[in-house]
Parts: C-alpha cells; structure tokens; sequence
C-alpha cells in the first residue's frame, strides 16, 4: 500500500461521483489506473442491465478496483442489487440514512461501504451501522450540498467522533490541490474527495464549454434555485456564470424549472432528456442547445482549476506535491 493508502486503495485520493453521468467509465479507469479511488455514479432511475454494463465497461479499462456511487433520495433498491451482484470495491451513499441491514448485505457480498455526510449527527449515525470509511462533506463543495458547515471544523469533530476505530474520514469540499491535501490531512482527515477538480480533466465527460468555464472563472455561489421540482429541499453550489450572476435573483421562491422553457436536450446514461432553464442537470458531451444557460457546478476552491489535465496526472500531483510540502515544510517541526 503507497502514501496515505485507505481502503486498500494505494492513495486516499476519491473521486467524488460526478453527476448526471460525467464520471463514466474513462474517468474512473483512469484515476483507478493512477492509484486512487474512481467511483461511477449510478442513474437517478432503476436500471440494473445498464448498471451492470457501465460496470463491466470499467472493468475493461482497468484491473484495479474501484466504486459505485448511488443517491439515496432517487429510485436505488435494483441498482443496488446489481452493485452488490457485480461485488465492486465500494459502495458510495449519499442524501439519505445509512442503515445496518444494507451495510450487512454489501458486506456479505465483499463490498465495501462509505457514506458521505455533512453533520456530526449524520456521521455518528453512519458509525453506528458499521460503515467502513466517511466522505466529510463541508459547505464549501460543489453541487448538492448536504450540510451547512465548514470542513475546517467539521472534519476535525468526525475524526474525535471516530476516535480510535478503524474508519478513515475523507474530507471534501474545496479541496483542488496539494495544499487542500495536506490541510485536510492536518485536521485529521485520511484522504480528500475531489469534484470539481476532476471535472476539468481530458477524461471526464462534462461538455468542454462546461470544463473551459472552470478555468475561466473563478466564483461560486450556494443557490436552491436549480432543480427545485427533480430534487426538492436539495441546495448546490453552482460557478457564477454570466447567466448564473444574470438570472439568480429573478426566479421567484416557490417557481420550479417546470414553468421554464427548454433550453437544450441531452443523453445521460442512454436516455435522452430535455433540459429546461433552471434545470439541475449539468451539461455532459451530447447536450446541445443552450449550454451557457445550463447549471455549472463547482467547489470554492474552482478559482485554483488552471488547466485541463488528465485525471492521472491530477492523481500524480496531489500525492507528490503533498510529499513535498510535508518533507520541505512540516518535517523537523
């Protein structure tokens, strides 16, 4: 196992499952393939044959072992079965309770289960039913946001809450480079979780106007006003596009993206969508339309994003850059 490895994995670096289908199988091979931790993420609807297949395509990428994420407050109990059948290396959970009895089922089937939280409660909760890892999540991430505190404090009371047992906390939100690494690590984290910045990467599979705006711009903002019919009562943090900063202030409270016009169209995981303005659906490779218009995405931390890269070098400079800085800065202390 190789520096700060955590689940068996070689590097604690998680790839956080980017939504709706940006983490495919090209990105989670190759992050997987550079020693860290890929997950997909499972479709927002029952379909295991289709699951089952974005698994093996994986598999055809790479030998190493990887994860699955799926979203507790959408349609799960199929697509869990297929994860659990196909007995990858983990199953991420999110935006919902963690209970004993599906922590059991995965661990009967070899796999393993980590959970991302954005409270003390939730993480406590999550120890409780015998989970393997935590992905903390603070406010600063990008997307949909599950809890209202920093990781600078957050991180710190999960890992006292841990204590002595055997499960690594990862800390996400806002964590773009070597320097996010080694602070996590300070606080007491295990490992990092990063979106946006494997978002802008050769292999994800987010529309290159949405990758070229990650470099460009440099603000975000923590909104409700996307996807309010699809996911209600699930805020995000979204980059403050030309649009964004145009537009956030002029949707009433209670309006939905229903009464919105449609602004483009888009295939995610095999299916073709409409996407109306104020849609939470980020724009992948097939979207066509208004891509401007469409929801961006992205953590605090969007304004360090310089280039594109490829996720393996992403990997590669995290885990030496945070050598460096602690040899060359923290050693002899």
């Amino acid at each position: 196992m190789g520096w700060r490895g955590i689940l068996g994995f070689e590097y604690g670096i998680v790839q956080a499952p980017l939504g709706p289908d940006i983490s495919g199988p090209e990105l989670v091979a190759a992050v997987a393939n550079a020693g860290g931790i890929g997950l997909l993420r499972a479709p927002d609807w029952e379909c295991p044959e289709y699951l089952r297949e974005l698994i093996r395509r994986t598999r055809s990428l790479t030998n190493k072992p990887f994860g699955v994420a799926v979203v507790l407050a959408f349609p799960h109990e199929e697509n869990l079965k297929a994860i659990l059948d196909e007995k990858v290396a983990l199953l991420q959970l999110y935006w919902g309770e963690v209970s004993e009895e599906l922590v059991h089922k995965a661990h009967v089937a070899g796999v393993k289960v980590v959970p991302q939280v954005g409270s003390v409660d939730a993480a406590e909760k999550a120890i409780n039913a015998g989970v393997d890892a935590i992905i903390v999540q603070g406010h600063e991430a990008g997307g949909h946001v599950i809890g209202q505190d920093a990781i600078m404090t957050l991180v710190p009371r999960v890992t006292d809450l841990v204590g002595d047992r055997d499960i690594p906390v990862i800390a996400a939100g806002g964590v773009m480079d070597a320097r996010g690494y080694v602070a996590a690590l300070a606080l007491g984290a295990q490992g990092v979780c990063l979106g946006t910045r494997f978002l802008a990467t050769e292999e994800s599979y987010a529309h290159p106007t949405y990758k070229k705006k990650l470099v460009e711009l440099d603000k975000t903002e923590h909104t409700d006003v996307f996807g309010r019919a699809r996911w209600p009562g699930a805020p995000q943090r979204a980059l403050l596009t030309p649009f964004f900063s145009d537009w956030r202030f002029l949707l009433p409270d209670r309006e939905t993206e229903l009464s919105q016009p449609i602004i483009g169209r888009s295939t995610i995981h095999g299916m073709e969508k409409e996407i109306r303005r104020f849609a939470g659906t980020v724009p992948n490779r097939t979207t066509t339309g208004d891509i401007e218009s469409m929801a961006m995405y992205a953590g605090q931390g969007v304004g360090l994003v310089r280039e594109i890269l490829p996720a393996g070098e992403v990997v590669k400079r995290l885990v030496e850059g945070a050598q460096r800085l602690i040899l060359l800065k923290f050693s002899g202390m």
